[in-house]
């Protein structure tokens, strides 16, 4: 027996749907295989909701879901089997991956987690991609919190319409990446349906929250043109990567106790690839600004240490090798 029908009344209407579908072609090359079907991560909220009910528009017979129950609040297996019923309405396969969070950052741990159960589904149901629920009013809430963290251009850079899920090469898209939230909220009531509401969307103790309250006091602000901004920042974070490479193949010699830079880029470019000397041997990961304080630290001609490295200015270069840390000034990450 084939799958049931779907419930007609689940559906958008057909302006929305071929929006969706105009999206979804321009980052999902993979669709021109009429066997290629796409995995949906419902998390029950209505951002999620709308993308499920627009996906199943548009890709009829194509589309399979699941949902990630991370067992953070009681609700949590409620809320996944919701979804496991409303996917029972419009005809497609759900799934219910629960996962264990490791202890540290709550957050950061949970999307790791959720992303590694969500490739393994993936490659266990031979899905060719997995589409999420990233919109405009996320990009824009990004760029702003992290310009009120000072970062640098590689930090500011938005979200793309398509990557990857880490640690894999499954591809990764976001084909409402340039929807408002409001625009699927109102979708999914336009379905009669009531989404799930994650309680910590309203809690202040997190910066996106608070950032999230202050745009919906500011009708000033151009959400849409924010996020469009983060777009045009993730172009110019692809330059300066290329322009790092190429900085990296000709400036950049290995030598018996290491690597030796000549740098001949801007800053910005340098920067980049200081840091990839350090991680190429093996220094800790350090953050943007001890990368800063570093090159600061060697364009003065001292030298200086970050990790288990030091970094000498010789000759017109910076000499990297494995050293004591007391050997020179420490450079905190």
């Amino acid at each position: 027996m084939g799958s049931p029908a779907p419930d007609h009344g689940l559906i958008p209407a057909p302006e929305a749907v071929e929006r969706f579908r105009a999206g979804i072609e321009a980052i999902w090359p993979e669709r021109t295989d009429e066997t290629a079907r796409l995995g949906v991560a419902v998390s029950g909220g209505p951002d999620s909701t709308a993308l499920l009910l627009l996906a199943v528009a548009a890709l009829p017979g194509r589309v399979e879901a699941a949902t990630v129950d991370h067992g953070l609040r009681p609700e949590s297996a409620a809320e996944a089997a919701d979804v496991a019923l409303l996917c029972e309405r419009l005809g497609i396969p759900h799934a219910t991956l629960c996962v264990t969070v490791a202890t540290g950052n709550v957050q950061a741990e949970a999307r790791t987690a959720r992303y590694a159960a969500m490739a393994e589904w993936i490659a266990e149901r031979g899905l060719s991609g997995l589409a999420t629920a990233h919109h405009a009013d996320d990009q824009a809430e990004t760029l702003l919190m992290r310009l009120n963290r000072g970062s640098g251009v590689a930090g500011l850079a938005g979200t793309r319409g398509r990557g990857r899920v880490p640690e894999t090469a499954i591809p990764l898209l976001r084909p409402v990446l340039d929807w408002r939230r409001s625009e699927l909220g109102e979708l999914v009531a336009a379905a009669g349906m009531e989404a799930a509401q994650d309680p910590s969307n309203a809690n202040d103790r997190f910066d996106r929250v608070r950032i999230r309250k202050a745009l919906v006091g500011a009708e000033w602000l151009d959400v849409a043109a924010i996020a469009r901004s983060a777009e045009n920042l993730a172009d110019a974070d692809a330059a300066l990567e290329w322009m790092a490479a190429l900085e990296w193949r000709s400036c950049v010699k290995k030598e018996p106790m290491g690597l030796r830079y000549r740098p001949q880029a801007p800053r910005a470019v340098a920067l980049r690839v200081l840091a990839r000397c350090v991680a190429e041997l093996g220094g800790e990961e350090a953050r943007g600004s001890a990368i800063a304080r570093l090159f600061d630290t060697l364009c003065e001609g001292k030298p200086a240490s970050i990790g288990e490295l030091v970094v000498r200015p010789n000759a017109g270069g910076w000499s990297f090798a494995k050293a004591p840390v007391r050997a020179a000034k420490k450079i905190k990450s």
